[in-house]
């Protein structure tokens, strides 16, 4: 459930990309990482499986192989 999740903050850290032309990067390039890899994570413990491409949508879980 969503509420079972816990607070994350959020800092934004405005450093220039060097390697681009006018210094810019992606919008949420750094932390969508940490959050995928999380609910990838849980998703193997909880379930036994380990599902390796997204959307984890429940048809791929159900259908998954287990690992046990």
């Amino acid at each position: 459930m969503a509420a079972e999740l816990p607070r994350i903050e959020t800092e934004i850290v405005e450093v220039p990309k060097l390697n681009h032309l006018y210094g810019v990067r992606g919008c949420g390039e750094t932390p969508i990482v940490a959050a995928l890899a999380a609910v990838g994570n849980a998703v193997s413990r909880a379930l036994d499986m380990r599902i390796t491409e997204l959307p984890m949508s429940s048809p791929k879980i159900l259908g998954a192989p287990s690992e046990g």
